[in-house]
């Protein structure tokens, strides 16, 4: 597979069309794309898109992407190492498969670091203790949009082209919201109703039991479905089985 040329990603504006060709096709409602076309979130979702349509040779794609948390409460629960580990396992089993030539996978951590954008699942970068040190904050609504509408921009780009696609997403966190200056959880929503109304997508989330967070609760107001919540204990075993649940 060859790198995506600079000069091929498409700039914002080429974004906001893709979403609006999205709405044309009826696969996103006005209300989402009024949300994700929003000038400033462009580049943010540049950053994700990869690898160009044309340097992938399957006949179908499924993308897979996940958010892990880089909050700093994960550093001082001590599960660092768990959700490291849990991503790689993931990883791991992607590539394995006999459907690992067709799989893309990104990874953007919860403060916006783009650990590596979509690529072949056998070329995603591993978690490890110098590419991940969870410090920061918790802006889970502003991210989430931003992961998900990463997501449907690159959907739209295979769609565009006559390529099949289906996307699998986690996002993980060990707490409510707390860093979010744009949006709100109910923001969120409709862009995860859209989703999962073209029955090509699924939008997964891990609460790492904080004590005190209702996870199901917030996760339900972001419009996602109870059946793909998680809410491991803060365990590194418990953590781990949830991945694997995931995978």
């Amino acid at each position: 597979m060859t790198t995506h040329n600079n000069t091929n990603i498409p700039d914002p504006n080429d974004i906001r069309r893709l979403f609006e060709a999205a709405e044309d096709e009826g696969t996103l409602s006005a209300e989402a794309v009024a949300l994700l076309a929003a000038s400033d979130l462009g580049a943010q979702i540049q950053a994700g898109l990869g690898v160009g349509v044309d340097d992938v040779s399957a006949s179908e794609v499924v993308l897979v992407t996940i958010m892990p948390d880089d909050s700093g409460s994960i550093r001082f629960a001590g599960n660092a190492d768990a959700v490291r580990e849990g991503h790689n396992a993931v990883i791991d089993a992607l590539a394995a498969s006999k459907q690992k030539d067709s799989i893309l996978a990104h990874n953007r951590y919860l403060n916006g670091h783009v650990l590596y954008p979509y690529r072949q699942v056998a070329m995603a970068e591993r978690m490890d203790t110098k590419n991940y040190d969870p410090n920061l904050g918790t802006p889970l609504f502003d991210q989430t949009v931003v992961i998900l509408g990463t997501v449907l921009a690159k959907s739209q780009e295979f769609a565009q082209s006559g390529v099949p696609v289906r996307s699998v997403t986690l996002i993980i966190t060990d707490g409510g919201d707390c860093g979010s200056v744009k949006y709100k959880a109910k923001d969120v929503r409709p862009i995860v109703r859209d989703m999962l109304a073209s029955e090509q997508h699924i939008v997964a989330a891990m609460g790492i039991d904080d004590g005190s967070t209702p996870f199901r609760d917030v996760f339900r107001e972001m419009g996602i479905e109870d059946r793909w919540i998680l809410t491991p204990k803060s365990e590194s075993g418990e953590i781990r089985r949830a991945f694997r649940m995931f995978s």
